[in-house]
């Protein structure tokens, strides 16, 4: 058997917010679904959802992005003005330089590169 993976959800407290914050980050138009679902389908890339939970986000995430970028500084810089927080600082490793960041709830994602 093969699958495709069509999507990836966030669970979160407020998919209009958050699918916003995301669809400028990836490009690509924001969709409200309904209250409790939004997604963001940006060129060339599977679709990213959310989905409205009643819980809160308590522990690290077992799942994050890994979005390529060409100068690691200028990503992160434009993902704070659109309402990320780095956690940390840039890291070098023998795959090559990466940064880790949070959304705005919380849900941490990685600028790579190669």
């Amino acid at each position: 058997m093969r699958a495709v993976v069509s999507e990836i959800v966030f669970d979160c407290a407020d998919p209009a917010a958050l699918v916003r914050f995301w669809a400028a980050l990836l490009g690509g138009e924001p969709v409200d679904r309904s209250p409790d679902w939004s997604y963001v389908e940006p060129p060339g890339f599977v679709r990213v959802a959310f989905q409205r939970v009643p819980e809160g986000k308590a522990a690290k995430n077992r799942l994050h992005l890994d979005l390529e970028a060409g100068a690691l500084a200028d990503a992160a810089d434009a993902a704070v003005r659109l309402g990320a927080e780095r956690a940390g600082g840039v890291v070098t490793d023998e795959q090559g330089d990466f940064q880790v960041l949070r959304d705005p709830e919380g849900n941490e994602f990685c600028f790579v590169t190669g």
